[in-house]
């Protein structure tokens, strides 16, 4: 095992004496396989402090099977918080990707200090995940915990409970349908789950035509919830459009468009995932189990935040 370092400075990271040190590094037998272990791992932490001291940076890649939108959310949260870690330097890649099992086992072969990875939890994944020998931190959507060394992010499931819990709480006793755009997987089961009693009609995307035509073809449309993170100006627009109104709007994301149409009190709430606390506690995850920081490796479960046109953060866009 090729390194840079006198057999004193490994056996003292060791903790063992230099002769068991340099017969291992030299194949002479006699030793343990803990032991042999030992002298590797402080192989690697001294190339970690090393790293850590010279400023180069660490790698890490994220691995995004989302929108475009919220794959620029992602990237915008890393590129704000990755600079706080100084003096430790990171330098995130980012892969927007449908395919992300392809991307992950090619991502196995190059220089990457770790992954942050949002993608469905199929078996594709969940295999291409276990032969990393990298730390993973998943995001969102959770893989088995062998398989992983933390999980940050909202839980899909109950992000869409608690917008159907906001939609039947705003209309009260009001009757009407709920129209449902973009729903799809957990988010999708969530709502569902918690407006049993209601007629729920479906778009697959905001586009202005379609959504025409549904509104035309029903007016007992009250709410809308749309579950994907763009488009909402358009949903707006179409109900203009058919000189229509609704009483509740809820949808996802603090963007600019969001943010604005709250103000405008277009939207009645906006669900809000802190991505920078997610990175922020992804990256710490990574570097604990680099070596880099002290302290124990955890998940971080974040709530999802309820935003209403009285609590938009006046930094909001």
């Amino acid at each position: 095992m090729k390194h840079p370092y006198r057999v004193r400075e490994i056996a003292t990271r060791a903790g063992l004496s230099q002769a068991t040190v340099d017969r291992v590094l030299h194949h002479r037998g006699g030793v343990r396989e803990s032991t042999a272990r030992a002298v590797h791992q402080a192989i690697a932490d001294l190339d970690r402090q090393e790293q850590t001291q010279s400023g180069r940076p660490f790698v890490i890649d994220v691995v995004l099977q989302t929108s475009r939108r919220f794959s620029a959310a992602v990237r915008a949260a890393c590129e704000a918080e990755t600079p706080e870690f100084a003096p430790v330097a990171i330098r995130v890649r980012p892969h927007v990707t449908d395919d992300p099992a392809t991307i992950l086992e090619r991502l196995g072969r190059s220089r990457s200090h770790g992954l942050i990875v949002l993608a469905p939890p199929t078996p594709e994944v969940a295999d291409a995940v276990a032969r990393l020998s990298v730390p993973v931190v998943t995001l969102n959507h959770d893989l088995p915990a062998g398989k992983r060394i933390a999980h940050v992010g909202v839980d899909g499931f109950e992000s869409g409970a608690t917008a159907a819990y906001l939609v039947e709480r705003l209309l009260a006793d009001r009757a009407g349908d709920v129209l449902l755009i973009n729903g799809r997987g957990e988010r999708e089961e969530g709502f569902r789950s918690v407006l049993p009693s209601r007629r729920l009609l479906t778009a697959q995307s905001s586009d202005t035509a379609p959504l025409r035509a549904i509104l035309a073809a029903n007016p007992t449309i009250r709410a809308v919830y749309s579950a994907g993170t763009c488009g909402n100006a358009a949903v707006v627009a179409a109900f203009a459009a058919e000189r229509r109104k609704y009483d509740v709007f809820v949808a996802h994301g603090l963007d600019r468009e969001n943010a604005a149409l709250l103000r405008e009190h277009r939207i009645s709430a906006v669900l809000h995932q802190d991505l920078r606390a997610d990175v922020r506690h992804a990256c710490r995850a990574i570097l604990r189990a680099q070596g880099v920081l002290p302290g124990p490796i955890r998940s971080h479960p974040s709530a999802v935040q309820v935003i209403t046109p009285f609590n938009v953060p006046p930094a909001a866009f």
